[in-house]
Parts: structure tokens; C-alpha cells; sequence
């Protein structure tokens, strides 16, 4: 995964916590599936990242996306 340094900052490495720098930043997900998904962010917004069984879950709360 990449963010970029003007839009994310990490803000916890156990667990792994991104939180957002600016308003409007749209992360683009593509599922196993392949299926892809955008989820547009406030600022401040956060995502946690976990790492299970060689695949990561990423979770996030509603009132961080718009």
C-alpha cells in the first residue's frame, strides 16, 4: 500500500493507524474479488489496517468517510 505523505500520516504502528492530513482524499480499494471500491475521507478521518492470515482487513468508522 502506498499513501501519500501530503494526503496520510501514520499515527500508530501496533496497531497500524493511517489518519488524514487534508479533507476530500479518496483511497481506492480493490477487494480478492477484484472488485474496486473509492472511499472518500474527511480530514482526520482514520483507517486501521490488520494483518490476517496473509491478507489485510481494513476497517474505518462511517463518520470519518463522506
Amino acid at each position: 500500500m502506498d499513501f501519500d505523505d501530503d494526503e496520510w500520516k501514520q499515527i500508530s504502528n501496533n496497531p497500524i493507524v493511517f489518519q488524514t492530513i487534508k479533507n476530500d482524499v479518496i483511497l481506492e480499494i480493490e477487494d480478492t474479488s477484484h472488485k474496486s471500491y473509492k472511499i472518500n475521507f474527511k480530514q482526520g478521518g482514520k483507517l486501521n489496517m490488520f494483518r490476517v492470515t496473509g491478507k489485510f482487513r481494513l476497517t474505518w468508522d462511517d463518520d470519518d468517510v463522506v
